[in-house]
């Protein structure tokens, strides 16, 4: 149901059911009523035709002088009978039609009216009656009472019913289908707007083009102008986050190469030690610079990264950070472990969770690097400290939590952390750990190297 074509295919097709359902409806209807009304005016035709054909007898009694018209009357169960019955209901005349079928008698109404009435013989098969009371004179005036009836078998009709209704539910079934093949042809000419701008913007997506056509609809029109809007938007935005990182880098500069000079006067292991942070300085901004513009890492050239050199340098970092509390850092690497990508992705991951555990442990950190499949990093650092609760974990993740804001920091390192490990296929989980702190574990697949 999330197709828009298939929305308004379902929508007509439950129309149709309801429309087609209802003129079946009344065509049966109809039908069934011409039927009916056409065989009551058979039957008051054979009735009339009995009246014609009686006559009273030598002997004083009602009788037919002759054989009716219709030769279904002469056929045993034929399905059409008649009869005339006397005041006191005995039968004075039986059609050869009807003879030890067990025809059922109806109660006439007033003399010269007829009356038609539904009735089953014994097996169930339905009847038709009409019955018609008359006064025949007999002799000298002297008026004696008879019912004339006629009876027809509705099987045949009832048949005929089944036969129509059988019909018109297949030509509308015919008539439904090939309506809904033309509205389906006809919606995907509508539609091809839609999947236009759908192809358009995976086009822009992949840089084969640079903003929607104009050629559209006019109700899509200024759907497709609000979409070249936002593009220019977000370009223009993009444009100047780079400008803002290339002013932030320039501006760096000269402080940097200030510092780098002014230490020319300390002692040489300082001035290696210093040498080196400001390095990782410059690193860091370079690596800032290229996120805006680069790929995302399934589209770039991907090499390993030296895991314990990178990690080994980012302990020796944070020593002295956090040489007040020198915390007891241990790093266990196997075999195996590999993260192909951008070196300041993998540091990004590495330096957040291990500063952190730095700023959060009494004592000891463990960091561990196994390999996670072929080519695949899992990369877990644990400490002592006072531990994440399982209910604020998931709102640690989000960008500028923190749990204590006496605490500095600005609460976006994780953040940072499971957006790096997320553009890579990846995650980070938040677990309790063997030392009775928290444990962070971030879980890399193996990358599809590209040359």
């Amino acid at each position: 149901m999330y197709s828009l074509n298939a929305r308004l295919l379902i929508s007509v097709s439950v129309l149709l059911l309801l429309f087609f359902g209802a003129t079946i409806v009344v065509l049966d209807t109809a039908f069934r009523t011409a039927g009916e009304q056409a065989r009551e005016d058979i039957l008051d035709g054979h009735l009339m035709s009995m009246l014609a054909a009686a006559e009273v007898s030598e002997e004083g009694e009602l009788a037919l002088r002759r054989e009716l018209p219709e030769p279904r009357f002469s056929t045993l169960g034929s399905g059409l009978y008649a009869s005339i019955r006397d005041s006191r209901n005995d039968v004075i005349y039986q059609s050869r039609s009807g003879l030890g079928m067990g025809i059922p008698s109806t109660p006439a109404g007033a003399p010269g009216q007829e009356v038609f009435e539904r009735l089953w013989l014994d097996d169930g098969t339905p009847l038709l009656s009409l019955t018609l009371a008359v006064q025949w004179e007999i002799a000298e005036g002297e008026l004696r009472p008879f019912v004339f009836s006629v009876v027809e078998s509705l099987d045949s009709f009832n048949a005929q019913v089944a036969g129509f209704r059988r019909q018109l539910f297949g030509w509308f079934a015919a008539l439904a289908a090939i309506m809904l093949v033309s509205i389906s042809v006809l919606l995907r000419g509508l539609l091809r707007p839609l999947r236009q701008i759908e192809t358009e913007i995976a086009d822009i997506e992949d840089g084969r083009r640079s903003a929607l056509s104009s050629d559209f609809p006019n109700e899509l029109t200024g759907v497709a102008s609000s979409l070249n809007l936002l593009i220019d938007s977000e370009r223009g935005r993009s444009e100047r986050y780079r400008n803002t990182l290339d002013n932030l880098a320039h501006s760096l500069k000269t402080p940097l190469a200030a510092m780098r000079s002014l230490t020319g006067d300390m002692a040489a292991a300082t001035d290696a030690r210093f040498n080196e942070q400001i390095d990782r300085m410059d690193e860091i901004v370079r690596y800032q610079l290229r996120k805006p513009s680069s790929a995302p890492a399934g589209k770039l050239l991907l090499a390993p990264v030296d895991i314990e050199q990178e990690i080994d340098r980012l302990i020796d970092g944070l020593r002295k950070v956090h040489r007040d509390k020198a915390p007891e850092i241990r790093v266990s690497i196997e075999a195996g472990a590999e993260f192909r990508g951008d070196t300041g992705d993998f540091l990004e991951i590495a330096g957040n969770l291990i500063d952190n555990a730095c700023k959060w442990c009494r004592k000891a950190v463990r960091i561990s690097v196994k390999p996670a499949g072929s080519g695949g990093l899992l990369l877990s650092v644990a400490d002592d400290g006072p531990g994440v609760p399982a209910e604020a974990r998931e709102a640690l993740l989000k960008r500028g939590m923190r749990l204590d804001e006496n605490t500095p920091g600005h609460g976006i390192g994780l953040a940072i952390v499971k957006d790096i490990a997320e553009s890579y296929g990846g995650h980070l989980a938040i677990q309790e750990s063997s030392l009775g702190g928290a444990q962070f574990t971030v879980t890399v697949p193996p990358q599809r190297v590209r040359t």
